[in-house]
């Protein structure tokens, strides 16, 4: 609030910024780069990785990938997790080399990526795409998680564990695949979108 002789005066903050949707700070430092965005949005069950460039009259999104996207390329496991972030980014990274993007800024909204989750298991996918980003190899997740071994070998901890390994599993049973073949259903996707 700013003082005047006549009493307070209020600022009003801008929509997006008071709805919690917009940092316009961090906005206006990644369009001053002058290149495109690598925008990432996940939610529970879903990944979202975007190329953005920006436009005086609004964004204009020039190649886009969701991990629902994964399923018409044979993917059988959940599409909110790390593998299928992974793949999400892949896939946007050989779309975005297509329309012959080289490299972008990243992103990554208001929530602040953890290191080694899905985010950049997004970003990882994109560079191995052939895209060049600013992102430290520290913080991308290891291959053993890329590729979905962590969940693989989970599969076979509790396998003795009948009703836990059912419970735990029940969206991969119910599919008709077997959790502990995530890595073998990875490198297939991931050769798939090698070929489309």
């Amino acid at each position: 609030m700013a003082r005047t002789k006549y009493g307070t005066r209020r600022t009003v903050p801008y929509r997006r910024k008071f709805e919690g949707k917009t940092n316009y700070k961090k906005r206006l430092a990644l369009l001053k780069s002058g290149e495109s965005r690598l925008v990432i949005r996940k939610s529970l069950n879903m990944v979202i990785a975007q190329i953005v460039e920006y436009k005086p009259n609004g964004d204009n999104i020039i190649a886009s990938a969701t991990s629902i996207e994964l399923r018409k390329l044979g993917w059988k496991g959940h599409t909110g997790n790390i593998p299928s972030a992974y793949l999400t980014g892949f896939l946007l990274g050989t779309k975005a080399k297509k329309k012959k993007i080289a490299a972008a800024g990243i992103d990554t909204g208001l929530r602040s990526p953890i290191r080694g989750g899905r985010i950049f298991a997004a970003m990882k996918g994109v560079i191995d795409a052939g895209m060049k980003l600013n992102c430290g190899e520290e913080a991308l997740p290891k291959m053993d998680r890329i590729n979905g071994k962590h969940i693989a070998d989970y599969a076979l901890k509790i396998k003795q564990k009948p009703e836990l390994y059912a419970k735990q599993f029940s969206r991969y049973l119910k599919e008709g695949f077997k959790p502990e073949d995530l890595p073998k259903i990875f490198d297939e996707t991931k050769k798939k979108i090698l070929a489309s």
